[in-house]
């Protein structure tokens, strides 16, 4: 299932969400080609979405759910990839 999450994310003088896979990258990236979404939008996990597309990619098909709902199903999914801690 493609999830994503409300708009919170401030960055570059825009607003946020991430969108998910709960099944696979692969679902993930299909769904992403054909919504229009660049490939440089993929970091790690999700693609970061601005806010003006949220209401389209709903219509899409994706689901919205909270942030910690997200998190919650891709970490179950083994989908979770976390930033590594720098090294020294």
């Amino acid at each position: 299932m493609i999830l994503i999450d409300p708009p919170a994310w401030p960055a570059w003088n825009r607003v946020w969400s991430h969108l998910v896979s709960d099944e696979s990258y692969e679902e993930l990236h299909a769904f992403a080609k054909t919504a229009g979404i660049p490939s440089r939008g993929f970091d790690r996990d999700h693609y970061d979405v601005p806010s003006d597309r949220y209401d389209d990619l709903i219509a899409a098909g994706a689901v919205p759910v909270s942030s910690r709902e997200l998190v919650r199903r891709i970490t179950a999914a083994g989908l979770r990839h976390r930033k590594r801690p720098p090294t020294e």
